[in-house]
């Protein structure tokens, strides 16, 4: 018995030696000798040669050998590991979670058995149970890469504060790691919180200068105050990493938009466009920048391209709005208007009415136009000093067409 195991795994140390070489032709020689020489029951070249299957793309072949493994030796932890990892590639999680549900039963409590289970519970979009599973493997051992998608799930779940302290907790134990870095910065911008976002992105760019999500968000904070020349000198550096980037060329095409240099601008974002087509902001900014050129047609086209990809953002109906009227379609423009106000909800979006305003006195439809003024004097008083001054015109516009329909 002993001489027959012995026989079964003499080629197992070649097979292994030419595995981590990552030399896969010679490495399937020998495993095709030592399984005809074992009549296929050599459990270490029948797992090897999924792995090299998996690895060359082909899963479900793998899939089928790893459960070869396993039927040989069903007290192998490994082989049911390499069982579920096969069946969550292809996407059959339920399937999956079973096998991980068997493997838990054969020794130790065992991290990636349980990091594993949390992403097929955050595939099926059961997300409690999913945090449960990447709390356990952290209590086994903890890891960036559990850290990382326990974060992700708080995100998925719109609970942007605990997202926020468990990448806090994960740079205690890797201070230095660049895409933990990045990520909270990327969350503390989505919360509006710029100064921290900032400081976190340049922390994580000391470490990886040349990380180019970390460069891409660290430049559109300078090109959200104005600095347009700075966050161009970014993304250049960006653009060396990363030259196929949708996002990187509609950030530069608006640096360009920004600078007033509009053909630059378009031929950056019909790039950006080219390369991601179904990013709605880029068609967005493209209406943008065509709006302000005069070429309305264009606008429209983008405009309307942008809403069927996202047909929530209030700003898309406005502007869609204001480039009907400008083409003389007020029936329409003043439809996308309402859309526009009806999807802003309470308390509303003060511009939307005061455009909304000067497009109906335009059109000669002075009441309506004397009711909107009103409700966006109603709204403008209601903001802030400081947010009231931020756009001058916006206050001048309101004064003159107050003043044109005799409303103080």
């Amino acid at each position: 018995m002993g001489t027959a195991v012995v026989h079964r795994e003499r080629r197992n140390s070649v097979i292994h030696q030419y595995y981590v070489r990552q030399e896969f032709e010679e490495c399937m020689k020998v495993i095709e000798l030592a399984l005809t020489e074992t009549d296929g029951l050599c459990e270490y070249a029948i797992f090897v040669k999924a792995l090299i299957q998996r690895q060359k793309g082909h899963v479900q072949e793998s899939l089928v050998l790893f459960q070869l493994a396993t039927s040989l030796n069903p007290h192998n932890v490994a082989n049911f590991k390499q069982v579920g990892r096969s069946m969550y590639l292809l996407g059959k999680y339920k399937a999956a979670l079973d096998v991980y549900e068997e493997a838990q039963k054969i020794g130790a409590p065992d991290w990636e058995i349980m990091h594993n289970k949390g992403m097929c519970y955050m595939y099926l979009k059961q997300y409690d149970r999913a945090i449960e599973c990447f709390r356990t493997a952290n209590d086994i051992q903890p890891h960036d890469s559990t850290y990382v998608q326990l974060g992700k799930v708080y995100t998925l779940m719109d609970d942007y504060a605990t997202a926020i302290e468990v990448y806090a907790e994960a740079l205690e134990h890797s201070p230095e790691n660049s895409d933990i870095l990045t990520t909270l910065g990327l969350l503390y911008l989505r919360t509006n919180e710029n100064t921290k976002a900032f400081a976190y992105l340049g922390t994580s760019l000391t470490f990886d200068p040349k990380n180019a999500r970390t460069i891409l968000a660290a430049g559109s904070i300078i090109q959200d105050h104005s600095d347009m020349d700075v966050a161009l000198v970014k993304y250049r550096v960006a653009a060396v990493q990363t030259p196929n980037s949708p996002q990187l060329w509609n950030n530069i095409g608006m640096c360009f938009f920004g600078k007033q240099r509009y053909i630059a601008a378009i031929a950056c974002l019909k790039k950006a466009l080219y390369l991601g087509p179904f990013e709605w902001i880029i068609s967005y900014n493209l209406g943008l920048v065509h709006l302000h050129t005069g070429q309305y047609a264009s606008a429209f086209h983008y405009f309307s391209s942008s809403i069927n990809l996202k047909s929530d953002f209030a700003h898309s109906y406005m502007y869609l709005a204001v480039t009907l009227s400008r083409l003389d379609d007020i029936d329409n423009a003043c439809s996308a208007y309402d859309k526009a106000i009806q999807m802003a909800g309470e308390p509303g979006e003060a511009v939307f009415h005061l455009n909304y305003a000067i497009m109906l006195h335009g059109a000669k439809m002075l009441d309506l136009a004397k009711q909107q003024l009103l409700q966006f004097q109603a709204l403008f008083a209601d903001l802030d000093e400081e947010t009231q001054r931020s756009d001058p015109e916006v206050a001048e516009q309101s004064v003159l067409l107050g003043q044109l329909l005799g409303i103080p």
